[in-house]
């Protein structure tokens, strides 16, 4: 799919009756973590923080890292997750995992921190009602790496899983580790020659060396409360952590208590319960939704899509590894004990040709999916920074392109959040303002002609403007906003 150079960026459609209105948080590019109102204005930026993901908690905190370790000798290993205030103090900090002594850099402590964690009080780290997350106490769920040998996974280095629990003092309480419990995965045997021969071997810069990548978990959190667990199904225990490894094209549970794996989800979607799903691959951001929200209790998934697993060789994959392939995106919403599909958004729901053009819903990495309180679900195209809220029955009623890019020139979002105005008590409430959606095949830049004109009419200049609507903007601008 190509994609052009010149498109808008901000908020480009907002229906006030229909969608759930809030500050949305996010890593705003190279800039830091962004929170804008539903106008697409930037509000605040904590600027050199790292949001990976970037959350916010009431009363204007949020969550991230300040740095990252060189990629020469790791990969996406953040040095702390701290708590930061409205002005930019840290408040509390954990970088207490491993002691790390990199050549060139003086030795210090990580928390290998990576792709996810959660604060005590909150299962996912999104607002539900009821389900505040903690701000000056409580312990930290925490996503991070350890480097480990495992002889019955590969002769290689691995890069593993790790999923650890700290208290306010940064004591770890608990550890999970994944390749720990390998032969709970379900892979077959052509997906275990695979895995040894290449576990997804990742290079450092030009230093020539490399761990294999095997599961790349992308989420971890609490599976909460839920009505299954108060029907007496022990899997869905409150305290157990639901995870997803996007290599290997899994969605499982731990048991808090034993460490076992209690529920699974792939990695082979042909068996005869799952079938119906279809294969999820490369998926992102998977949870169980909180209690209180519609859908409490099910499992809501970004299946990107792209590439992941392993298995048997095919034209697409000559050694078996990525050996699953999908040119575009679904967001699943399922029951996680009868396995059926809820709701979900993928292509057709979209408007678009299946299977001719349902590539053009598609983000092969990154990418999320928020529950809101109205019904209405959140969603991050993250490979295209581009955030939008559908209602239950499909229709956008708020879209958003971040203008802000990184050292890559990519306006990539890795994942957003919505919050309630009254979590930022720093800010009066917005003034909200429609934003009704442009019909693309009439809208020109200045100096184009419409369709079906023969003279040139300068139909950008003759819109009316809304502050925070559809805007060509450089991240020099989105700066100056800010």
């Amino acid at each position: 799919m190509g994609f052009p150079t010149v498109y808008p960026t901000g908020a480009t459609v907002y229906n006030p009756s229909k969608a759930w209105s809030g500050y949305t948080v996010y890593q705003a590019g190279d800039e830091g973590v962004v929170l804008i109102d539903m106008n697409g204005r930037e509000v605040h930026l904590w600027r050199g923080l790292i949001g990976f993901p970037a959350k916010a908690l009431p009363g204007g905190y949020v969550l991230g890292s300040t740095g990252r370790r060189d990629p020469k000798f790791g990969i996406q290993d953040n040095v702390d997750l701290v708590q930061v205030d409205w002005d930019g103090n840290i408040v509390w900090r954990y970088n207490g995992y491993e002691h790390i002594e990199d050549p060139g850099y003086e030795p210090t402590w990580y928390a290998r921190q990576h792709h996810d964690y959660q604060r005590e009080g909150n299962p996912v780290g999104y607002y539900a009602p009821g389900l505040e997350p903690e701000v000056s106490r409580g312990t930290t769920l925490i996503l991070a790496h350890k480097n480990v040998n495992n002889p019955a996974i590969s002769d290689k280095q691995l890069l593993d899983d790790v999923i650890i629990e700290v208290d306010w003092e940064g004591n770890v309480t608990w550890e999970w580790k994944a390749s720990d419990h390998f032969d709970e995965l379900g892979f077959d045997e052509s997906a275990r020659n695979v895995l040894f021969r290449d576990p997804n071997t990742r290079s450092f810069g030009h230093l020539g060396g490399g761990v294999g990548d095997w599961l790349h978990v992308n989420s971890a959190s609490y599976v909460g409360p839920n009505r299954f667990y108060d029907e007496g199904d022990e899997r869905f225990h409150p305290d157990n952590v639901i995870w997803d490894a996007r290599e290997a094209n899994i969605i499982a549970i731990t048991d808090r208590r034993t460490g076992s794996i209690v529920w699974r989800l792939g990695p082979d979607y042909s068996l005869p319960e799952v079938k119906h799903i279809g294969w999820i691959i490369g998926q992102h951001h998977a949870h169980i939704i909180p209690k209180g929200l519609p859908g409490e209790g099910n499992l809501l998934v970004f299946d990107n899509g792209g590439w992941g697993g392993y298995g048997l060789p095919n034209p697409a994959s000559p050694f078996g590894q990525k050996n699953a392939i999908r040119d575009h995106s679904r967001v699943l919403e399922i029951n996680p004990v009868t396995l059926e599909i809820e709701w979900q958004y993928t292509g057709a729901e979209a408007g678009f040709s299946v299977p001719t053009d349902s590539y053009k819903f598609y983000s092969p990495y990154i990418s999320s999916a928020q529950r809101l309180p109205n019904g209405n679900t959140l969603i991050t195209e993250g490979s295209n920074g581009r955030l939008f809220e559908v209602t239950k029955d499909h229709e956008i009623v708020w879209e958003y392109v971040s203008p802000y890019t990184d050292r890559r020139n990519t306006n990539m979002v890795y994942r957003s959040y919505r919050l309630p105005y009254e979590w930022v008590p720093q800010l009066a409430k917005p003034e909200e303002i429609a934003i009704e959606p442009i019909d693309a095949a009439q809208f020109r830049v200045p100096g184009a002609a419409p369709k079906g004109s023969d003279s040139v009419v300068n139909v950008a200049a003759a819109l009316p403007f809304v502050e925070g609507a559809a805007c060509v903007a450089t991240s020099d601008e989105a700066r100056r906003r800010a």
